[in-house]
């Protein structure tokens, strides 16, 4: 996610991982169904509204939930799963991310700091949806203020080898650099994709995360940008799904499995059984 073919720094894309083939992206096609799944199901949710008596609001459920861009993208593009989570009874916010193009080590301390107002204004911990790139950041915030994140979704998120991605992503980078270099600033630049920074991008999204914070990684086996392998970190709970990369960001299957995640455990009732003392030895 955050290299290039001409610029790849070797320890993006460890050894047992590799990018998806040219003609992976074909795989890709499929988001015009999953944008087709999204407009259906968004109809009968605004048909289901219309029945609803006046005034009446859905039951706030769990913490606050931040939702995070992927790479390219803007907080508009999680704007259909927000709508959803929000008439589930989710009160989401967007990261402030007009198009998640800079270099990460900025977005991840831009991403703190939305955690840190969010936090104080709620006065609770804060549960993180990413998608792709938007992952990799939420997982080193949250591996580095859990008094701030209560728990992760990663959704296509290739944590354990960020070079692991198709050659159009790559190109796409390459041009970022370029652009920087040809003098339009906060745009990626060779110290990112290959330097101090991007090591230091890659360590933040591996390390360990702390106790009481809980992890769900959702990956896709048709996924045609990335290394869907890399995106199964060994810290969380994963999740398979059918759906597109892009196509993950309103997919209503990927969005059901997104709610599922956020909602805190159901606890489960303890049942007493009475023994009989005199069958005890």
């Amino acid at each position: 996610m955050i290299v290039t073919q001409r610029t790849t720094a070797a320890f993006l894309t460890p050894e047992g991982f590799s990018q998806p083939s040219v003609v992976a992206v074909l795989r890709e096609g499929s988001v015009l169904t999953e944008a087709g799944r999204y407009a259906v199901s968004a109809l009968g949710s605004r048909g289901s509204r219309r029945r609803t008596p006046l005034g009446s609001r859905p039951l706030r459920v769990g913490e606050p939930v931040l939702l995070v861009p992927g790479f390219l993208a803007g907080d508009s593009s999680l704007g259909p799963m927000s709508r959803t989570l929000r008439h589930q009874g989710f009160r989401t916010y967007r990261a402030d991310i007009r198009a998640n193009v800079g270099c990460t080590l900025s977005a991840a301390a831009q991403l703190e700091e939305r955690l840190e107002e969010i936090s104080q204004r709620r006065g609770s911990r804060v549960r993180i949806v990413g998608h792709s790139l938007g992952g990799m950041l939420a997982r080193g915030v949250a591996a580095r203020r859990p008094d701030l994140v209560a728990g992760i979704v990663t959704m296509g998120s290739p944590v354990l080898a960020p070079g692991a991605h198709h050659v159009s992503l790559a190109r796409s980078v390459d041009l970022l650099v370029r652009l920087n270099r040809a003098g339009m600033r906060r745009l990626m630049t060779e110290d990112c994709v290959a330097g101090t920074c991007a090591r230091e991008s890659f360590d933040q999204a591996r390390a360990p995360l702390p106790d009481g914070i809980d992890f769900t990684a959702i990956f896709s086996r048709r996924d045609g940008i990335v290394d869907w392998r890399a995106c199964v970190d060994p810290a969380a709970r994963p999740v398979e799904v059918r759906s597109s990369h892009v196509g993950m960001a309103f997919d209503p299957l990927v969005i059901t499995a997104v709610s599922a995640a956020l909602r805190p455990p159901v606890p489960v009732p303890v049942s007493v059984v009475e023994v009989d003392r005199g069958e005890i030895a």
